[in-house]
């Protein structure tokens, strides 16, 4: 049995397009980077701890196989997590704004005996932003638990000029990093046309 150790449904809706059956956990897992922590170590630490706090929730069952995941928004070396209030959405998005960032996300995979794991990092070009598309952003509310205060899938592609990578990894799950993991443990995706 296959699980994703998230509650997002930005993740359970990416994974869903792999065709797989699978289950959801919910692991406590503190995202806090260590001091002197590289981004690239810090999210890929965070996806094995979320992958290994729920294969513990599920040890019980044989052939288990746990996805664990982290996404996070990097300017330079700092780690833009998820803002805390509307106010640090825009302090963000200010920051954010007419620069080109990193997004990382680490995919780890594993079972009782085996981890395989994946870092997918993109870049996004985000055009000027001036105070009014910020406080109009931010008032609509999409900002709330997301990496950098922006959901790239949303009304935030209004002034996002360029992505480099993976868009499903800018929204939490890269797919192809994903599938090429599962591939490893022997699952292939069932992919299906949309209606």
């Amino acid at each position: 049995m296959l699980y994703l150790a998230s509650q997002s449904p930005r993740r359970r809706e990416l994974l869903a397009r792999l065709g797989l059956a699978f289950g959801t956990l919910s692991p406590e897992v503190p995202e806090i980077r260590e001091p002197g922590e590289a981004p690239e170590d810090y999210v890929r630490r965070v996806a094995r701890e979320k992958a290994g706090a729920g294969l513990l929730q599920v040890a019980g069952n044989p052939g288990v196989l746990v996805i664990g995941a982290d996404t996070e928004v990097v300017l330079g070396d700092e780690v833009f997590g998820k803002p805390a209030d509307a106010g640090a959405a825009e302090a963000m998005l200010r920051r954010l704004s007419g620069r080109t960032h990193r997004v990382l996300s680490a995919v780890s995979l594993v079972s009782a005996d085996r981890e395989l794991q994946a870092l997918d990092v993109s870049e996004v070009r985000f055009a000027e932003l001036d105070d009014a598309t910020i406080a109009a952003y931010v008032a609509g509310g999409e900002w709330r638990g997301k990496a950098g205060g922006y959901a790239v899938q949303g009304s935030a592609q209004a002034f996002i000029g360029h992505v480099s990578g993976s868009f499903s990894g800018v929204m939490g799950l890269p797919l192809h990093a994903t599938a090429t993991l599962l591939a490893g443990f022997g699952l292939r995706p069932t992919l299906q046309a949309a209606a």
